[in-house]
């Protein structure tokens, strides 16, 4: 299917989502929880399926892959489904003196259509618990799955159309069409996640239609450690939540400032922790992940250039393995500080 076929398509789909909402059946609340339900019996239908996959993009462990995307997703439904009534009740709210004798209330409604733009680094999750939101929210929705992680769009695309008609939940066909040309057309709301450079793309064509976002992006994580923390736990912890998916979350510790008097102790226990979760050669652990492309890994390996390596460093882009690696003497300019 070339682009301009796609083009019309997505129009239809647009037109039928937008008809399917005029219908009201997305307001009421017993049909929002039935959808979250046929949501969660879908995904844990196609559970082994999606393990696979997200092994096949990201080298995810089984217990990793669940943990973090699978499970995560299917959490946010059952609370979901657990205090959505309680979140739909109007809020009284106190009645200005213009209207004495009134009462008032703030009333949540639904947007209408909801784009979702998932990433490659959580490409179930992060895709999936926005929809969560916008199926409780009384929503229609498109899901533009990332592209980089090709497997999870096939098990995406096939725990959508287990469950849901295409004038309710749609998943775009991979490849078939750029996110830019999906961006000019009108939605109610987008939901983006993603880097600052495509977020400002986004953020550009919604302001046409003057379309709400909500731009869910990456940046800096600094971790300070000072003199009088447990090293041994501090160590731990940044080493778990640094080296999980191989450190590709936009959350995870990014750079350490440390305390002087406890820099080495820091560092020689963080060692120990990479040996303990990752053993003596991480690149043969079967709980350690692999970058999610050729690109990235070019990107990541040539910051290794940079500042002194204390400990790790070695890379493989036949299996686009890079070990967890500890780099210091990098100043605040440097690319990797900025990246």
């Amino acid at each position: 299917m070339d682009e301009k076929q796609e083009n019309f398509d997505i129009e239809d789909i647009i037109k039928k989502q937008r008809d399917f909402f005029k219908t009201g059946k997305t307001k009421d609340l017993d049909f929002r929880i039935m959808q979250l339900q046929k949501l969660k019996n879908s995904i844990n239908s196609n559970e082994t399926l999606l393990l696979d996959a997200l092994k096949k993009d990201l080298n995810k462990s089984t217990f990793e892959a669940y943990t973090s995307e699978v499970g995560f997703a299917l959490n946010d439904i059952d609370f979901m489904i657990k205090n959505l009534k309680s979140f739909a009740k109007p809020v009284k709210v106190k009645t200005p003196p213009a209207y004495l004798g009134g009462k008032s209330f703030i009333i949540s409604e639904p947007y209408g259509e909801a784009l979702i733009i998932g990433p490659w680094n959580y490409p179930f999750q992060l895709i999936i618990s926005p929809l969560v939101g916008s199926i409780a929210g009384g929503n229609c929705s498109i899901l533009k799955p990332s592209r980089s992680a090709p497997e999870t769009y096939k098990a995406i695309e096939k725990v959508i159309s287990d469950a849901f008609d295409e004038d309710y939940i749609y998943v775009v066909k991979n490849g078939s069409i750029k996110s830019s040309e999906l961006l000019t057309h009108r939605y109610d709301f987008i939901f983006f996640t993603g880097g600052p450079t495509v977020g400002k793309l986004v953020m550009e064509a919604a302001s046409k239609f003057l379309t709400p976002v909500t731009l869910e992006l990456g940046g800096k994580s600094p971790c300070i450690v000072d003199k009088d923390t447990k090293i041994e736990y501090a160590a731990k912890r940044i080493v778990w939540g640094k080296y999980l998916n191989s450190g590709q979350t936009c959350v995870a510790p990014d750079y350490l400032m440390v305390h002087k008097d406890v820099k080495e102790e820091l560092l020689n226990k963080m060692k120990e922790a990479i040996k303990e979760f990752y053993g003596s050669n991480p690149k043969e652990s079967n709980c350690y992940g692999r970058i999610i492309s050729k690109k990235h890994f070019d990107r990541l390996e040539n910051l290794l250039k940079q500042g002194k390596i204390v400990t790790g460093g070695s890379t493989d882009a036949d299996s686009l393995y890079i070990e967890p690696t500890i780099i210091e003497d990098v100043s605040l300019e440097d690319e990797i500080m900025t990246d």
